[in-house]
């Protein structure tokens, strides 16, 4: 297995980055579609709620993600795809923020969150955390080797 040289690594970040922001924009648009799919597998149904007010809560959440994950994703994209190093760094480090607030929210919240779920959100979101980090390092790098 070729793992390339260590040139190709701030290219295998910036390819990361631009997956990471494409998976946003596919996560917010359905998210804004069907806001159940993201919030219900982080929160569930509500303890202690009736259906109406944890359905309206989970829609509510699930719609606010899928804003804010469709802004983001869209906002580094453009910014990717203008090859603008600089503005590409800050949206993807933006968005690697939201996601490290995910995770500490999750953490906080652990006990009460769904107990199989928890893990899947915790490790998407710290996973997208990393990914756009070392992504949003890789453009800032891009711009100073001035690659980019």
């Amino acid at each position: 297995m070729n793992l390339g040289t260590k040139d190709d690594l701030p290219v295998q970040l910036r390819r990361g980055a631009t997956a990471v922001a494409a998976a946003r924009v596919a996560i917010g648009v359905l998210a804004l579609a069907r806001p159940g799919v993201p919030s219900r597998p982080w929160v569930g149904v509500g303890a202690g709620a009736d259906e109406g007010e944890a359905g309206l809560a989970v829609r509510v959440l699930g719609r606010a993600l899928g804003g804010r994950d469709l802004s983001l994703g869209l906002g580094a994209l453009a910014a990717i795809t203008q090859e603008d190093a600089e503005a590409s760094s800050a949206w993807v480090a933006a968005g690697a923020l939201c996601d490290a607030l995910d995770v500490a929210t999750t953490l906080a919240s652990w006990r009460e969150l769904p107990r199989v779920t928890r893990w899947f959100v915790l490790s998407s979101a710290a996973g997208a955390s990393v990914a756009g980090a070392a992504g949003a390092v890789a453009l800032r790098a891009a711009k100073a080797a001035g690659t980019a």
